[in-house]
């Protein structure tokens, strides 16, 4: 079954462009041209991802965001944004975004981007239910939602799916290179930092309580998931 997507973007030309070149990939695409309609066609239509601008009238990409997370929905979604600024994609993040690129962008890696979400999303529940159990963490593979120190935090997908290759490999190593490929599955060239914000978004989440720090940057290298005595 071909994949849906839906494009919310108020500029007719990205639009245009993408629905061209997604329906060349073999892609069913979807159009709104607003915050308000895209939200509406994504509850009516149950896309398979959602590629959001986030300046738009009629609700903006943040709020349809996270009124999407809201819903409950899982759907992937790229965030398009025209601002460079950390602190914009931190927010974007935040709200349950799965990745995001900034304008302008190369269109090959935009459907890069476009068939690594979706490969994400193609692999469902979990194989088995269960918990993963580090330490004091536990990451519930039902739920989607990790437990420490007696508070339970949600997770968003790829906050999920980073932790989860971590707590499965525990006291391992993983270079960044690595991680960027199970998680984002290509190679993320460039001076992106995404995966510097979501280490520091599961941190925070993680501790909140004031508990010890888990993921242990290995300088040079990438991350590690261990105690502080091993």
């Amino acid at each position: 079954m071909r994949a849906k997507i839906l494009v919310v973007d108020d500029d007719e030309k990205i639009t245009s462009l993408l629905r061209r070149s997604l329906t060349f990939e073999g892609y069913d695409v979807l159009t709104a041209q607003d915050g308000r309609a895209g939200l509406q066609t994504m509850l009516e239509t149950e896309p398979d991802l959602v590629v959001l601008d986030v300046m738009m009238p009629n609700l903006d990409g943040w709020e349809v965001c996270e009124r999407i997370r809201k819903s409950g929905s899982k759907v992937p979604i790229l965030m398009l944004t025209a601002k460079d600024e950390v602190k914009d994609r931190v927010k974007g993040l935040d709200l349950g975004a799965d990745d995001y690129l900034v304008k302008p962008f190369a269109l090959e890696e935009l459907l890069a981007r476009v068939r690594a979400l979706l490969r994400r999303g193609s692999g469902g529940a979990e194989a088995s239910a269960g918990r993963l159990v580090f330490e004091d963490l536990v990451l519930d593979l039902d739920s989607r939602e990790a437990i420490r120190g007696g508070r339970t935090f949600e997770l968003t997908s790829k906050e999920f799916d980073l932790l989860h290759l971590f707590m499965s490999n525990p006291r391992r190593v993983l270079t960044r290179e690595t991680i960027m490929e199970k998680i984002w599955g290509y190679d993320y060239s460039g001076e992106s930092n995404v995966l510097e914000v979501y280490i520091a978004m599961l941190r925070q989440k993680m501790e909140e309580g004031g508990e010890k720090r888990l993921i242990q940057t290995v300088r040079g290298t990438g991350y590690v998931l261990k105690g502080e005595s091993g």
